[in-house]
């Protein structure tokens, strides 16, 4: 892989972990509580178990994406695009389980009678709104990061080949 190549890798990178970095800060702040019927209740990310899992991938996602910036590029390229795809394949799956869990704390479920909480702890609600969205650039980020890096590796087996 030439540096032409390359310097579009290391700025997809680096956005997405911008991307990722900013997702974990506005989760780990997400907090809220309200009064209900003279109880009070705490909205936290670590209620979910599901939001938990987001910050976890975001976590691994942001750490590795500080180490895959710093690999040579010419001698490892195969591992770093497998890992690549592994963890695109969790980032979507982390962003899909929370957009789900947030449609609920948004709208709710009338049929199984779980209310929106979003009405009574809207700042909880739009820091996990902000988090989402950030994590949603991460995905996209990742997953065109993915398709480049297939496309340089189909372009040097057809040149080798």
């Amino acid at each position: 892989m030439n540096k032409a190549q390359w310097i579009p890798i290391l700025l997809l990178r680096g956005v997405a972990l911008v991307a990722t970095i900013v997702a974990v800060i506005v989760m780990v702040n997400s907090h809220d509580s309200a009064t209900v019927l003279g109880m009070t209740f705490q909205a936290k990310y670590n209620n979910s178990p599901t939001l938990k899992y987001f910050l976890i991938v975001s976590i691994v996602t942001a750490v590795y994406s500080v180490v895959a910036l710093f690999v040579p590029p010419k001698k490892s390229w195969r591992p770093v695009l497998v890992f690549d795809l592994i963890v695109t394949s969790f980032l979507i799956s982390s962003f899909s389980a929370a957009v789900g869990v947030g449609q609920l704390g948004k709208e709710g479920n009338s049929h199984a009678g779980w209310l929106p909480i979003c009405g009574q702890v809207p700042k909880f609600c739009n820091h996990i709104t902000a988090a989402l969205i950030a994590g949603f650039v991460s995905v996209i980020v990742y997953f065109v990061l993915l398709l480049y890096s297939l496309n340089n590796v189909l372009n040097l087996v057809a040149i080798k080949g």
